[in-house]
């Protein structure tokens, strides 16, 4: 079966030079990769300080493991803090992040690579976010004792380490020092392939949501806003769920305002939204301070103000939830207290799993469905204030896990306070 993973990484690395002559991140990905071993290498020769690294496959990994490395620096900040992202779109938003001391591609895998890239960053502790596993990167740690977490990790049958194909992917969850599962149903499914390395702190986002939402500070051009209009804010849009919108658009009433916030901000996908709700629409980077909205709809074309702006918000739709990849984050609108409404597609997702199931969370799939929810929310104000404490009361319930694995990690030792 290895060779089966060595194939797949080979028509991998080609389909991604193909893909480069028509996508630009593609692109990126590949010119990221340019003599990255050699520039680890040169960046790493001077560094004297221990190391702990993390690995994030993108953007959205990172926001979840945040709280745990932020914590590492805190609490061990002898140590070098080496962070590594897989995709594009982690890297480049966050290449210039303060909370690591070298920010890196992570080479693609292979034994080669691998067995370079863990010897020049020479880590005392490796952590990867929820996936994103390598065959040869783990060998390396594992042949090297190097202690390795998987944090924030959720199982499910139907993944490929469960089924008679999923040999090489059950043995680098062997290699895996242990494993910090999000939920119960996921140490069960790791105990029936033998992995008992295993337990249950959470989810690290609920951590994260908490620390953002009470630590922000104010938007100018939203506290004004917000003051003035009421906002239903979509977060983490795409096509379909902008399509949606425009649709439901004109039963918001004379004092509200629809704020999207796509999922890609490239300029093809704020000119797709531009051009669907022309006339009515105004770009963020376009409204002057202190001045207030005229169009009834904004887009947000700047990355990273999304958990910022759900503070403002009367209520929210998450995107994602009408497209087969599954709905975004539901916790950062959640944690403000926010009625949620988003796709059908969520079950992937415990979070969203247990916010329907509480009722802070509406399922829409339609523009009926949808134009029900808003009608619902703004005439019934026990029904939003229930939904409303529904959601608040659930993040907080949840958060803790940064705490359990730093306990975890000051039993074992393996990193001292320097």
């Amino acid at each position: 079966m290895l060779l089966f993973y060595r194939l797949s990484l080979f028509l991998y690395a080609l389909a991604v030079r193909v893909a480069a002559w028509f996508k630009p991140k593609a692109r990126l990905f590949l010119a990221g990769r340019k003599d990255l071993l050699f520039t680890i290498k040169a960046r790493m020769g001077d560094e004297t300080r221990p190391r702990i690294w993390m690995h994030c496959a993108s953007l959205g990994e990172f926001e979840q493991g945040r709280p745990v490395l932020e914590s590492l620096r805190r609490q061990y900040s002898g140590y070098a803090i080496v962070l590594t992202f897989f995709s594009p779109s982690g890297y480049q938003v966050r290449k210039k992040y303060e909370g690591a001391d070298y920010i890196f591609y992570l080479p693609m895998d292979s034994a080669s690579n691998a067995k370079q890239f863990v010897r020049d960053i020479n880590p005392s502790l490796a952590l990867f976010v929820k996936y994103d596993l390598w065959y040869y990167y783990l060998y390396e740690l594992n042949k090297r004792s190097i202690p390795t977490l998987l944090i924030d990790a959720i199982f499910r049958p139907q993944q490929g380490y469960f089924r008679w194909y999923g040999s090489v992917q059950r043995q680098m969850l062997k290699m895996i020092t242990h494993i910090f599962t999000q939920n119960e149903a996921s140490v069960s499914l790791l105990e029936r392939i033998h992995i008992r390395q295993a337990s249950v702190a959470g989810d690290t986002r609920f951590d994260r949501v908490l620390t953002v939402a009470q630590a922000a500070a104010p938007i100018e051009k939203f506290e004004a806003l917000s003051q003035r209009f009421k906002l239903l804010i979509a977060g983490s849009t795409w096509a379909a769920d902008e399509q949606l919108l425009a649709t439901v658009l004109p039963v918001l009433p004379p004092d509200w305002k629809l704020i999207i916030v796509p999922h890609e901000v490239d300029e093809e996908r704020i000119s797709y939204v531009e051009k669907l709700f022309a006339g009515r629409i105004r770009r963020w980077s376009a409204l002057q301070e202190g001045t207030f909205l005229n169009q009834q709809v904004m887009v947000v074309d700047t990355i990273g103000l999304l958990l910022k702006i759900y503070r403002y918000g009367s209520l929210a739709w998450i995107g994602g939830g009408l497209e087969k990849g599954g709905v975004h984050n539901v916790l950062e609108a959640a944690v403000y207290g926010l009625p949620c409404a988003h796709g059908p597609v969520y079950e992937k997702y415990q979070e969203a799993i247990e916010l329907v199931a509480c009722g802070a969370t509406t399922i829409c799939s339609d523009a009926a469905t949808l134009q029900d929810f808003i009608g619902t929310m703004i005439a019934d104000k026990a029904q939003y204030e229930h939904k409303s404490a529904a959601a608040r009361n659930y993040v907080f319930s949840q958060s803790g896990a940064t705490e359990i694995i730093l306990d975890y990690l000051a039993a074992k030792n393996w990193l001292k306070t320097l």
